[in-house]
């Protein structure tokens, strides 16, 4: 089997395994206010605080576990939890926000790329998300535009390791993008 086929094989199963825990964290309040055109800054402070408490975590567990991985992955571009916090003062928002308290098993190489593909999948979201806060006067979203015109090529690059990478694990793969979907889906609907 090819790379290229092996590469289309681990993608479809990916999105297809994972479609309906995507759309389930797309039912947030904050997406639904955005979509319905009535999202305030209060909306979007509160989400920015609550990915926060999901993606530092997560982002730890990479950086703890960056020896797994080469210099092609560009890691040291991959970590956004910062830039919410430079967000969150233009919001009035003081201190740093809570940890979700379900950490992610991150353990393996394996389970890192399965969160990897969501929360790398997110920068391509965070695109149209602010260009959506734009229109409805909110302009303090760094964490949204994060990686800019970079976003695509960085996407394309982590498609192509993903591909090549979760021909070790692709079963552990799958499962830890699913439970990432699940937690993040909780986390953003707990109160």
């Amino acid at each position: 089997m090819s790379s290229v086929t092996e590469s289309s094989a681990i993608l479809h199963q990916l999105r297809k395994e994972t479609s309906p825990f995507h759309d389930a964290v797309e039912q947030n309040s904050f997406n639904l206010a955005l979509t319905a055109g009535t999202v305030t800054a209060a909306d979007t402070a509160r989400f920015l605080a609550k990915m926060y408490g999901f993606l530092q975590p997560y982002e730890h567990q990479l950086q703890a576990h960056a020896a797994a991985f080469g210099p092609e992955w560009q890691l040291d571009q991959r970590y956004r939890a910062p830039l919410i916090l430079e967000d969150l003062p233009h919001f009035g928002y003081a201190g740093i926000p809570p940890r979700c308290p379900v950490l992610l098993p991150l353990a393996t190489r394996a389970q890192l790329l399965g969160a990897m593909y969501v929360l790398e999948g997110s920068t391509l979201g965070g695109q149209v998300i602010a260009r959506q806060l734009d229109k409805a006067g909110i302009t303090a979203h760094a964490f949204f535009t994060g990686r800019a015109e970079r976003t695509g090529p960085l996407w394309k690059a982590f498609c192509q390791l993903l591909s090549e990478a979760a021909a070790e694990d692709p079963a552990t793969v799958v499962a830890s993008a699913i439970l990432t979907f699940q937690t993040l889906s909780a986390w953003l609907n707990q109160p």
